[in-house]
């Protein structure tokens, strides 16, 4: 599970005036967690009610593993994997997140219901996303990213993690708000575990409060167990 931290969450989504919780979804069969547990469309489908009977907020469903070292999968079928579950979920009354790195699958599940797109790059590996996303008028997360999962511990170098986390946010922020997302839509994740090793993350989570304060936006933490 994840948490979204912060007073007031983003526009878009329900007001819940305290931490919520992210049940997570992995639609896919070599994620870090859980993978090929929930692969089949109605295993995950009742793998995301079960999760909100449970006690979480919103669900977020995700069809390509971004563990270490995880390849690509394509477009065709991240899309056959999410967007069935997105709508079977949303048709259950559930608030739905999807977690894409690509604008068309986005745009997809934004179709099928999904109230939140979180994008693990920010936007940066699609260049498709932002446009979309700011088209879609939806609450956008980015997370703090230095490339993809293949080679991403290699990138695992930092004088002051939570300071270059910061600058390295503000800045990804500061060009997706001129790209024309509305910045009360917007939600910060420190990316936890992306080219990040255990140290970085645990300055990180003791740096939370910094970062809130730095950022000033509702905040996602995503700590696998």
């Amino acid at each position: 599970m994840s948490t979204l931290r912060g007073r007031h969450g983003p526009v878009g989504l329900p007001e819940w005036n305290r931490c919520a919780v992210m049940g997570v979804v992995n639609v896919t069969p070599d994620s870090f967690s859980d993978g090929g547990r929930w692969f089949d469309t109605e295993l995950a489908v009742k793998r995301g009610l079960d999760l909100i009977a449970g006690g979480a907020d919103l669900v977020d469903v995700g069809g390509e593993s971004t563990r270490p070292g995880a390849s690509r999968v394509d477009e065709g079928e991240e899309l056959r994997r999410v967007v069935p579950v997105v709508r079977e979920l949303v048709a259950e009354g559930a608030v739905v997140s999807v977690d894409t790195m690509r604008a068309s699958v986005a745009e997809a599940a934004v179709e099928a219901g999904a109230a939140l797109v979180n994008d693990v790059s920010g936007g940066l590996a699609d260049p498709a996303m932002v446009p979309v996303v700011a088209t879609a008028r939806v609450p956008f997360v980015v997370m703090h990213w230095r490339g993809f999962s293949a080679d991403m511990n290699s990138r695992a170098v930092y004088g002051d993690v939570v300071g270059e986390v910061i600058a390295e946010l503000q800045q990804r922020l500061d060009a997706v708000i001129a790209a024309g997302v509305d910045p009360e839509r917007l939600v910060v994740d420190p990316g936890l575990g992306f080219a990040k090793n255990a140290g970085h993350d645990l300055a990180l989570v003791a740096g939370l409060a910094r970062l809130r304060r730095e950022l000033g936006l509702p905040m996602l933490v995503a700590a696998s167990r």
